[in-house]
């Protein structure tokens, strides 16, 4: 598997930590992040993530900025992407069996670095369930594309 990652000043250290253990689990990273202290704006990152996820060039998008959550409303700007922040392991793996969530996010100033990664091993283990979630998700990506919902604008 391949994963994106991307990061803010805040996050180097841990963008760091979760990147190698996303090799030791077998996956391949590719950073969209820096690797300085130096003052970067997360937009920028949460972007490149997001189109590298919408065009396929990786399979996941992982994100970590101060909170999480600033780099994740970049990302979900990127058509086709389905980005979540998550403090904790259960909402994580719930995102992504009931939403199909491409792009997780957190902050390196919300969660340490052990739950960083049960964070992310939750969201990396879990499967999207389809079924009644598949309806939800269609309508999610009909807002995506057109920027409505037919079911409520011609209502």
């Amino acid at each position: 598997m391949k994963i994106g990652i991307g990061n803010d000043h805040a996050a180097v250290e841990l963008k760091n930590i979760i990147s190698e253990h996303l090799k030791e689990r077998g996956c391949e990273v590719v950073n969209f992040g820096t690797d300085t202290s130096e003052s970067f704006d997360y937009p920028i990152a949460g972007y490149k993530v997001g189109k590298a996820v919408a065009n396929g060039d990786v399979d996941l998008g992982i994100l970590i900025c101060g909170t999480g959550v600033g780099i994740s409303l970049a990302a979900n700007k990127v058509e086709g992407v389905r980005a979540v922040v998550c403090s904790e392991p259960f909402s994580a793996k719930l995102s992504r069996m009931h939403n199909n969530t491409n792009v997780l996010a957190f902050g390196a100033r919300v969660v340490g670095s052990e739950l960083a990664k049960m964070i992310v091993d939750e969201w990396l283990d879990a499967e999207f369930e389809g079924g009644r979630h598949e309806r939800r998700v269609n309508l999610l990506n009909e807002i995506d594309h057109t920027r409505g919902l037919k079911v409520v604008d011609e209502a």
